[in-house]
């Protein structure tokens, strides 16, 4: 039995490279996109929203002499491309999926409606939230909130490299400590830099919980659906 109704599960862009330092990795696509079919044929309800990295970084010292509007508009852009790939992939396997773009661009994508999307999930539709905010200084993880808060979800799902949050970094320091379950205060205070500061307070604000867990164990999106103790819950 489903543990969350409605969840928005963010993945980093790198986490559609598989091995690679940027691009996209078909088979990982792939790989990904049968766990999070499988997640909604469990019955919960998607909102998937997917970074930019793995395409902007192809192009990221270029875009360190750019202006810094320009610069988060062609990430914004990165995540389209991100977001049709993860679509595509689980449109193959017959699932339904509806990109919604927050900046328009009618030939690829709907655009982002409110009302729409929650109608989308309500129906069984995975819907991926693509282009951010539409607005520069804002990152994917504050998207991701924005759009949590916006659909109502009952959780955000953050997939990570490590198995939730840590005194320091886990793969640098061997001795870092994970929690089990910190307090957003914790998380800020302590600057842990799970996610950036801003979407932290948003969600502390409207008492939304974070679930921080690996992306790259097998199963792990299913098992956190289903409220298994994997990772670490921000509340």
């Amino acid at each position: 039995m489903p543990a969350y109704q409605r969840i928005l599960l963010k993945l980093s862009g790198e986490a559609l490279a598989g091995g690679a330092s940027f691009g996209i990795d078909a088979s990982r696509v792939k790989a990904l996109s049968r766990e999070i079919a499988d997640v909604a044929a469990a019955g919960v309800q998607v909102g998937v929203v997917v970074g930019g990295g793995n395409i902007f970084r192809g192009v990221a010292a270029a875009a360190q002499k750019m202006d810094r509007v320009t610069g988060d508009h062609m990430g914004m852009l990165a995540t389209v491309i991100n977001s049709l790939a993860l679509s595509d992939a689980l449109e193959q396997m017959g699932i339904a999926t509806r990109v919604m773009s927050a900046i328009e661009m009618h030939q690829v994508a709907e655009p982002y409606i409110r009302r729409r999307a929650i109608r989308h999930l309500e129906k069984g539709r995975i819907a991926i939230f693509a282009a951010g905010t539409s607005n520069p200084y804002f990152s994917t993880d504050t998207a991701a909130t924005l759009r949590a808060l916006e659909i109502k979800a009952d959780v955000i799902a953050k997939a990570t490299r490590v198995d939730g949050v840590y005194d320091k970094d886990p793969l640098k320091f061997p001795e870092a400590v994970r929690y089990p379950e910190i307090t957003y205060l914790e998380v800020l205070s302590q600057a842990l830099g799970v996610m950036d500061a801003t979407s932290i307070a948003m969600c502390r604000d409207n008492k939304l919980p974070i679930i921080v867990f690996n992306l790259n164990t097998t199963g792990n999106i299913m098992r956190m659906s289903m409220g298994e103790p994997v990772g670490t819950v921000i509340h």
